[in-house]
């Protein structure tokens, strides 16, 4: 980030929020390609997180506020400006402020035992809290994009029948796809089957609490963060995260599961919701993914790094697998 860029961003937060920041530094971790993000210091030494997005909705910061102010644990309120609102636009961007709670993702580790209940308790609280008619009017509901995806899916797929083979890469994940070809397409038929069996009770959801989205701190507290995937949708759709984990290179074990759902308390979770919202999620990061490491345009790093996490979808412990392994079970017959 350059140093007019940070001054630029720097007298936005104390034009629109009061707030001066002796210091900007900005985070490069995450997935967000439309948002930029930046660690801001005071001068008395309180952190925040400043995110200047520059797609989607401010549903989420609203939905943060209102659990925050339901008393929920582990959200972090955002800061509003002098007239009460909970970002400044400019020029078709977002600024939001919040409070910097900790250094520490889940994903880095390690995660204590009171770390994962925590966690269980923190969904726990989000999925109780009343739903408002303006989170009725702001959320759209979990699952709701499926047919995008399933389009999407069967584009790519359908680009790499025929590969550019004079790139590598390409040539590569036309590869990867032709293995788990027929899986694929599975997961394309089974969501489409049974979306008419995934209504449910709908509750406030975040949409993606992974492990990146989950922060620790001392005695087993965690704050959940970055909302801007918030659904209202049957609780499983944010328990399939719990349920053995979506993220291949951070597979949840069978005891963390335990001591997540001893947090969470009892939880009659549906097994055919819980593998569609995991089909339908394991087909958006496929197609997302690939179509990044497709991009020609993107830089070198970028499509790599893509490609990797596309390899690691499709592995033995890869969403595409588990939400393979999720259908299966509802029907032994595929076994």
């Amino acid at each position: 980030m350059t140093e007019d860029a940070s001054r630029w961003v720097v007298g936005w937060v104390r034009a629109d929020f009061g707030l001066d920041l002796a210091t900007l530094d900005e985070v490069t971790h995450g997935a967000d390609q439309h948002a930029r993000l930046w660690l801001g210091q005071a001068a008395d030494g309180s952190r925040y997180a400043v995110k200047l997005s520059g797609g989607g909705t401010p549903a989420g910061l609203v939905v943060m506020a209102y659990l925050a102010g339901q008393g929920v644990p582990g959200i972090p309120a955002p800061l509003r400006t002098p007239d009460g609102r909970l970002c400044s636009e400019r020029d078709g961007r977002r600024l939001s402020v919040v409070p910097w709670v900790s250094d520490h993702r889940a994903l880095d580790g390690p995660m204590t035992d009171a770390h994962w209940r925590s966690y269980g308790e923190v969904l726990a609280a989000v999925h109780a809290v009343p739903v408002t008619d303006e989170l009725r009017r702001l959320l759209p509901p979990g699952g709701a994009a499926y047919p995008l995806i399933v389009a999407a899916t069967r584009a790519v797929a359908e680009r790499l029948r025929a590969p550019d083979l004079g790139d590598p890469l390409v040539a590569d994940l036309a590869g990867v796809w032709s293995v788990v070809a027929d899986r694929v397409s599975v997961l394309i038929e089974e969501v489409e089957r049974l979306a008419a069996e995934r209504p449910g009770p709908s509750v406030v959801c975040h949409g993606d609490p992974h492990l990146g989205n989950l922060l620790l701190g001392p005695d087993g507290q965690v704050w959940l963060i970055d909302w801007d995937d918030a659904v209202l949708a049957p609780a499983e759709c944010d328990l399939m995260f719990v349920v053995g984990g979506v993220l291949a290179f951070a597979p949840i074990t069978a005891e963390q599961e335990v001591a997540a759902l001893a947090g969470y308390g009892p939880a009659d979770i549906d097994p055919t919701r819980l593998a569609w919202f995991l089909a339908v999620r394991a087909l958006d990061d496929l197609s997302d993914w690939t179509s990044q490491a497709l991009d020609a345009d993107a830089t070198a790093a970028d499509r790599t790094r893509a490609a990797r996490i596309v390899r690691g979808l499709v592995s033995p412990v890869g969403l595409i697998t588990l939400a393979d392994a999720a259908l299966r079970n509802l029907d032994p017959a595929r076994r």
